[in-house]
């Protein structure tokens, strides 16, 4: 049974039959990058909202700002599916919130059957985080705006664990006492989401992404620090004093029984691509 990115079966004589193209926003971003690496592989044409297009970068380039809605009607428009990975935790309401509305508006006007594919964070409805309250709110302008839709929620990436974990103030290290991440593999999630965006069915529930496996922060941070040929720092943990500490330690950013679970341990990943990160 073929997947639904396997690429679509050629005709002979007409190189132009190809399916139609996925717009991915936040393309150039972590997991963007990934989704349009994948779309590409997979032989559907990816076009990609920036407000700088790179001559030579992959995929369709279309010029547009999602915070101010420039270019959003002629970058909707012909696609088959929007995969929704801008975010800018700095810009929150603008890009996040005012961004994500503006985008609805521009497939209601200009491609209302497009489905939707918005990415967000495992565990935002749990943890009273500032940035999770936004992703929060992001999510409601989709559930609320009448487009085809799905929520596709996924707990940290690699990269960003690896960033976190791989910060110290000289040999000491800061962290949440029982702080655990299902950190995931960008690549892995990417095809996750490019699935979804090629699926006919829209999900009616949140589908949430999540790493093989559950690791401490200490245990974490002593396998980066391994990887890397340093020595693991000392840990200083921080008292779980707030809604936010006291979420993150009892595990609000942990994925349900639910979750699809997959791709390559944080080891793995590690030992192939994060040993860069020095």
């Amino acid at each position: 049974m073929a997947r639904p990115t396997d690429p679509p079966p050629l005709i002979p004589g007409l190189p132009g039959l190809t399916r139609m193209p996925v717009l991915v926003t936040g393309g150039t971003g972590t997991i963007g990058s990934q989704v349009v690496t994948e779309l590409l592989e997979s032989e559907v044409p990816a076009r990609v909202l920036t407000r700088l297009p790179r001559p030579g970068s992959p995929g369709e380039q279309v010029e547009g700002d999602l915070a101010a809605g420039f270019g959003l009607a002629g970058a909707v428009e012909g696609v088959q599916a929007v995969i929704h990975c801008a975010t800018n935790p700095a810009q929150g309401q603008q890009v996040d919130v005012d961004g994500t509305r503006l985008l609805c508006d521009a497939l209601a006007r200009h491609n209302p059957e497009a489905q939707l594919i918005h990415v967000s964070i495992v565990g935002c409805w749990d943890n009273p985080l500032p940035y999770y309250r936004i992703k929060c709110e992001s999510e409601t302008v989709v559930t609320t705006s009448g487009r085809p839709h799905t929520i596709a929620r996924a707990t940290q990436v690699h990269e960003f664990v690896a960033r976190l974990v791989g910060a110290r103030l000289g040999g000491l290290a800061l962290g949440v006492r029982d702080l655990r991440f299902a950190s995931c593999d960008s690549r892995w999630l990417a095809k996750g989401l490019v699935d979804l965006a090629l699926d006919e069915h829209v999900s009616p529930d949140p589908v949430e992404f999540a790493g093989p496996e559950v690791m401490s922060v200490r245990d974490l941070s002593a396998l980066t620090a391994h990887v890397r040929g340093k020595r693991a720092p000392r840990m200083y943990h921080l008292p779980t004093i707030g809604g936010v500490l006291r979420g993150l330690a009892d595990g609000s950013n942990l994925p349900g029984p639910g979750a699809i679970r997959g791709g390559r341990t944080y080891a793995e990943w590690l030992a192939t691509e994060g040993n860069s990160g020095q």
